[in-house]
């Protein structure tokens, strides 16, 4: 009854979604956050569902199948050293359009959102801290041990759980490879779990072009134009560094490598598309995994490591670009002259911010604080920028996303790990068709 649906390729489906949204937003108004928003509620929770599962097996897996072909040590140094290297190329994208666009200069008198609430900023220790799990199957749940006023410790949802079960996995994984053939039933079972989520999580997707409908027919159904005007230069500024960042800078390391940048945004597609409308990179996870495997070539286990990791700290758009921007635009704003030592002390707290935002919406504001924090910035002018932060965060975390797919595309290609002939395919259907649709890979 629906192969007609199922041979429209993914991509196309879930564009038709992101149009029709945009156009049940404009016509409905207000309402079409009630009438759909559950849609897009719904997608991102079914997302949420399998992500926790999906990266705890196949890091597991991933962990004692890398361990016999390649040193998992060298690989996430080169990992760590591409997530290092395009976040500072990202600072200065961010910095650099906000020199030549002024979003700054000339915006009338600006409120704080009424609903803005200064973030708290954990210190670094407590972020090390909180990799090592107190709990392991709190970390599997997403939940976490908090005290009540009356002093009862209760379970409280979390969303920055991901590296304590990246972290945890991969004990697992280390203590299957040591044990060896004692456990060999055991490394079978990890990798059929691995599989079984993989199908899964193909049957998750299919949800995705409804799931885009619902989300932008609320965004657009619940903001005005008069949310944006005061900030639209803002607005502009942002998008247009972090195009130039996908497109030039990601795009020259892509030819820098022998590959065709062409080629990579055609394969990546699916997981920008999630994330765009999603803003999560927690959410646009599983979406990015497979794009990163079956339409990129990138090997299995390798990815399976690398892009959980940048998930959770690889964050160009919401880590270094916005903090590195809005700091620009709030000393313009407030006619304040940064120093150079200012810009320098800029440019270091987004490089290391890029790695401590968590992928979920709306943590780039901590990021900000702590960047404004570092550079002598009022804190409370952050609080302009939040009654469009959810606009902003559509094109911050395509950024992230698609920067947690090039590393390990980059990567792959100097380790030999990278297939060249899956990538220059450039598949946009993220293996749906194997989970029994007809047709080949597109």
């Amino acid at each position: 009854m629906f192969d007609w649906w199922f041979r429209i390729k993914f991509w196309k489906r879930v564009v038709g979604g992101f149009v029709l949204g945009v156009l049940a937003g404009w016509l409905l108004g207000p309402d079409a956050e009630t009438w759909f928003g559950p849609l897009g509620d719904l997608y991102v929770t079914l997302i949420k569902m399998i992500a926790v599962p999906l990266v705890f097996f196949a890091v597991i897996n991933a962990v004692a199948s890398l361990s016999g072909q390649k040193s998992i040590a060298a690989l996430a140094g080169r990992t760590f050293l591409w997530f290092a290297i395009t976040a500072v190329l990202a600072v200065g994208v961010g910095l650099a359009f906000g020199w030549i666009m002024k979003p700054g200069v000339g915006v009338g008198v600006l409120q704080v959102a009424a609903d803005y609430k200064a973030k708290q900023v954990p210190g670094v220790l407590d972020m090390l801290l909180n990799l090592v799990p107190s709990n392991p199957f709190q970390a599997l749940s997403g939940a976490a041990s908090a005290k009540t006023a009356d002093g009862m410790t209760v379970l409280v949802p979390r969303n920055g759980t991901v590296l304590q079960v990246i972290f945890f996995a991969g004990l697992v994984g280390f203590a299957i490879v040591k044990l060896g053939e004692r456990v060999a039933g055991m490394r079978k079972l990890v990798g059929e779990a691995s599989e079984i989520m993989i199908q899964v999580t193909r049957f998750v997707l299919e949800f995705t072009p409804i799931g885009t409908f619902g989300l932008i027919a609320a965004l657009v159904g619940g903001y005005g134009f008069e949310q944006l005007r005061p900030l639209l230069m803002f607005v502009v500024a942002l998008y247009a560094a972090c195009a130039f960042h996908v497109i030039v800078v990601y795009g020259g390391l892509l030819l820098a490598h022998g590959l065709n940048p062409l080629k990579f945004f055609r394969g990546a597609a699916p997981g920008m598309q999630v994330a765009f409308v999603a803003s999560s990179s927690f959410a646009a996870l599983p979406v990015s995994l497979r794009s990163a495997t079956h339409n990129l070539g990138v090997d299995k286990d390798y990815a399976a490591f690398a892009v959980p990791l940048g998930a959770t700290i690889k964050m160009d758009g919401c880590g270094a670009i916005y903090p590195a921007l809005a700091a620009v635009f709030i000393s313009q704003y407030a006619g304040i002259e940064l120093s150079l030592s200012q810009y320098l002390i800029i440019a270091l707290a987004s490089v290391l911010g890029s790695f401590g935002t968590a992928g979920v919406p709306g943590t780039a504001v901590i990021m900000a604080t702590v960047v404004l924090s570092a550079a002598g910035l009022p804190l409370e002018t952050i609080g302009y920028l939040y009654a469009i932060d959810r606009v902003l965060d559509m094109m911050r975390t395509m950024t992230n996303v698609t920067g947690q797919m090039l590393v390990p595309v980059l990567v792959a290609k100097q380790t030999g790990l990278l297939d060249r002939d899956i990538y220059e395919a450039a598949s946009t259907d993220v293996g749906l068709d194997e989970a029994g649709q007809a047709g080949t890979p597109r």
